[in-house]
């Protein structure tokens, strides 16, 4: 029986007989993989900014998770870090791997809360795999490092 296996546009036979014929061009992965990373970086850039201003509509929130509501300017100043570390090409690894620190801190504070499955959780979970899975399919670099084998 023979397959096929197509990740970020380098199809694979698992019956290695001959080389495939592309199904997907690359430049399909990396348009998937920008626009998965735009998506990404615009929603923590809004969420960066409105730390930064201090919104007094996430006041409660802030405050129900049990940090002073005047640290918000620090968060933002953290997240916008992370994103724009991730956004600019030469530093994007960095910038994942920040992210993926500062999503896995958002996790394990909402587990602490007993907020298990919480839509915070489910949303910080999505973005981080869409981070990576943005990363890797722009990133010929990324893909030649972690390659996906049959």
């Amino acid at each position: 029986m023979t397959f096929w296996l197509d990740l970020g546009g380098v199809a694979v036979r698992s019956d290695r007989n001959f080389p495939a014929k592309d199904i997907a061009s690359p430049s399909a992965a990396i348009r998937i993989g920008h626009v998965l990373s735009v998506i990404v970086i615009m929603l923590l850039f809004a969420d960066a900014v409105a730390q930064l201003v201090s919104l007094p509509v996430l006041r409660a929130e802030v405050e129900a998770s049990g940090f002073p509501f005047a640290l918000s300017p620090v968060v933002g100043t953290i997240t916008m870090t992370c994103v724009v570390l991730y956004a600019a090409p030469r530093t994007a690894v960095l910038g994942a791997i920040l992210l993926t620190g500062f999503l896995g801190g958002a996790i394990c504070l909402h587990l602490r809360l007993n907020e298990i499955g919480s839509p915070p959780q489910i949303v910080c979970l999505t973005l981080g795999v869409m981070a990576w899975g943005g990363l890797y399919l722009r990133d010929p670099r990324l893909r030649a490092l972690l390659p996906f084998r049959a």
